[in-house]
C-alpha cells in the first residue's frame, strides 16, 4: 500500500476511534480477546440501543478495526488484531528517529493484565 493510502486508512481508523462509544467498544472487544462478543452483549454492556450499536460496530468494521461473523441469528464481533497492529505501526513508524532506545519502554506502559500506567513527562529544566 502506498504511503498516501496508508495515511488515509489511518485517518479513517482514528476517526472511527474518535468517538467515546466506539473507543469503549473497541477496548471492550480487545479485552474480550479472540472469542469476541455478540452484538447484543456489546450493546448491553455499553448501555446503547442495539440499532445505535449496529452503526458504531459498522464504523469500526469499515475502518478495519473489528470483524464480524454471523452465527445463526447472532453476529459476533472480534478485534481485527492485524488492523490494530497496522494502526499502531503507522503511529509508531517514525517514533525512534534512528534511535530505538527512544521507544524501547513503550510496551512497558501497557501491561497485559489490564490497567494502563500513565507515566508523567519529566519536568523541563
Amino acid at each position: 500500500m502506498i504511503e498516501s493510502e496508508t495515511q488515509l486508512w489511518a485517518v479513517d481508523a482514528l476517526g472511527a476511534l474518535a468517538h467515546e462509544t466506539r473507543l469503549g467498544v473497541f477496548r471492550m472487544l480487545v479485552e474480550a480477546g479472540p472469542e469476541g462478543l455478540v452484538a447484543g452483549a456489546i450493546a448491553e454492556r455499553a448501555a446503547v440501543p442495539p440499532s445505535t450499536m449496529s452503526h458504531h460496530l459498522g464504523a469500526l468494521e469499515r475502518a478495519g478495526l473489528v470483524r464480524s461473523v454471523r452465527e445463526s441469528r447472532l453476529i459476533r464481533y472480534r478485534t481485527d488484531y492485524d488492523g490494530m497492529r497496522r494502526l499502531l505501526a503507522f503511529l509508531m513508524q517514525d517514533c525512534c528517529q534512528g534511535s530505538p532506545q527512544m521507544c524501547a519502554d513503550l510496551i512497558g506502559v501497557v501491561p497485559c493484565h489490564g490497567e494502563i500506567s500513565n507515566p508523567q513527562p519529566e519536568p523541563a529544566e
